[in-house]
């Protein structure tokens, strides 16, 4: 799959590998660490795998977005807002000001998934907020030439995702076929890409391949180069890309916010349900 050619392709800079760990409720998670200086407006990325009766149980949020993106099974969604709904693809969420949800297994068996924190700027951290589930019938396929991209977000050529988030973000599902390649041209954000299944050698044909659950974050470039050399197996991966919010960033527990007193404010407002968080004080899911 290519576009017309570009110049400069997008190298990579470093490779993380992602970090297991295994959730006080059960939940397995791999969680990207602390790299994110460079890929501003990302806050961290979770590779989830969850099996009945475990999950996310409920739980608040502000300051934030998350996207939730399914790769096998479903999650059963609940907020305090009233919002439910059995995600098979995948949801978007605006914590804004505040919001406490759960999301848990839909039925029996495993359940894994991608999640993406991004940032909201600081003018709109106190912002009402939204939740949208994620349809796959309405995410654009391209397919070509053994690549098929799967645009859950921004645009791919001239093709468009009906999702946005606050920050504008890109992020593509990409699923390549043995001994394919693919050159496509991302707009000047940071950008970076996970690796879900196989490897694939990003930037340039003789660099080191990037192995399965790797982040490789990619420097400047009008566009990203992907070969897939193996024979046999497929390479999934995830093309992520975001404008940069350019304000400082502290997380806490599971807020995020632009500094410690704002996190220590943000947890008085969760304990005596006021300022966004009014309606936790007598809710509660059902799973």
């Amino acid at each position: 799959m290519s576009e017309s050619h570009f110049i400069t392709p997008r190298l990579v800079l470093k490779k993380v590998l992602a970090k297991s760990l295994q959730q006080g409720n059960g939940a397995v998670l791999r969680v990207i660490p602390g790299e994110w200086e460079s890929l501003d407006p990302f806050v961290t990325l979770f590779h989830f795998s969850v099996t009945a009766p475990e999950g996310f149980p409920d739980h608040p949020h502000r300051g934030f977005e998350s996207v939730t993106y399914i790769l096998q099974g479903a999650l059963r969604y609940q907020d305090f807002a009233g919002h439910k709904s059995t995600v098979t693809t995948g949801d978007w969420v605006t914590a804004g000001r505040g919001i406490v949800h759960s999301e848990m297994p839909a039925e029996e068996g495993t359940h894994t998934g991608i999640q993406l924190w991004i940032n909201l700027p600081s003018k709109l951290k106190m912002m009402e907020p939204r939740y949208k589930e994620v349809k796959r019938k309405e995410i654009p396929i391209v397919k070509k030439e053994g690549v098929e991209m799967r645009v859950l977000a921004g645009k791919a050529g001239a093709v468009e995702s009906p999702y946005y988030s606050q920050t504008p973000v890109m992020m593509l599902d990409v699923t390549m076929k043995p001994t394919s390649e693919m050159h496509h041209t991302i707009p000047h954000c940071n950008c970076f890409v996970y690796v879900i299944e196989g490897e694939g050698v990003f930037g340039s044909v003789d660099c080191a391949p990037i192995e399965e659950h790797h982040v490789a974050v990619l420097g400047d470039g009008e566009g990203v180069s992907v070969w897939n050399k193996s024979k046999e197996k497929e390479l999934r991966y995830l093309v992520i890309g975001g404008d940069a919010v350019k304000e400082s960033v502290t997380v806490g527990a599971t807020f995020v916010m632009n500094t410690q007193t704002q996190i220590q404010d943000t947890l008085e407002d969760f304990r005596h349900f006021k300022n966004g968080f009014e309606l936790a004080k007598f809710w509660k899911s059902h799973y």
